[in-house]
C-alpha cells in the first residue's frame, strides 16, 4: 500500500476520533434528553385528573373508602461523558450548569410522574404531603483516582387518598 494513502488513512481515523465520535455523543445525547422532556410533557398533559398537593393532610377525602397510604417513587438520571467534561470546564471559570439542571428537573418531573402512576394503579385518585428528596449519587463518588459521572436521584414520597371530585 502507498505511504500517503496509509497517512491519509490514519489522519481520517483520528479526525473521526476527535471530531466524529464526540459530535455522535452530542446529537444522541441531545436526542434523548428531547425525547424525554416530550414524553413528560405528554404525560403530564394526561395526569392533570389527579390531585396533587403539598399540604399535610387532605381535607376532601372521602371517608370510609381505602384508607390513605404512603407511596414513593425514585429516579436516578446520569450525565453523559460530555456533559460531564464541559461541566468541568465551566466549573473551572464559575457558572450555572444548566445541562445539569436540566438532568435534575427532568429526574424531579419523572419522580413525579411515577408518583401519580403509583397512585392510580393503587385506585386513589389524589395525593398530598408531596416531599421530594435529593441526592448526588455519583458526582462525589472517587473510584480508584477518577471521578465518576454525576447523577440526579429523586426520591418521591406522598400520601394517596380517595377525594370527592364535586365539581
Amino acid at each position: 500500500m502507498d505511504d500517503s494513502l496509509v497517512a491519509m488513512l490514519m489522519m481520517c481515523f483520528w479526525a473521526f476520533l476527535f471530531i466524529g465520535v464526540p459530535l455522535i455523543g452530542i446529537v444522541g445525547g441531545r436526542v434523548n434528553e428531547y425525547r424525554h422532556f416530550k414524553s413528560l410533557e405528554r404525560r403530564e398533559a394526561e395526569a392533570h385528573d389527579l390531585i396533587v398537593t403539598q399540604i399535610k393532610s387532605f381535607p376532601a377525602a372521602i371517608p370510609g373508602q381505602q384508607p390513605p397510604t404512603l407511596i414513593y417513587a425514585e429516579t436516578v438520571i446520569a450525565s453523559d461523558y460530555l456533559k460531564t467534561f464541559l461541566a468541568a470546564i465551566r466549573g473551572i471559570f464559575g457558572g450555572e450548569v444548566r445541562s445539569f439542571q436540566k438532568m435534575q428537573d427532568r429526574a424531579r418531573r419523572e419522580s413525579l410522574l411515577r408518583l401519580i402512576d403509583s397512585a392510580r394503579q393503587q385506585g386513589y385518585n389524589a395525593i398530598c404531603n408531596v416531599r421530594l428528596e435529593t441526592a448526588d449519587v455519583g458526582g462525589g463518588a472517587m473510584t480508584r483516582g477518577k471521578q465518576a459521572n454525576p447523577m440526579a436521584a429523586i426520591l418521591a414520597s406522598a400520601t394517596a387518598y380517595h377525594a370527592s371530585t364535586a365539581e
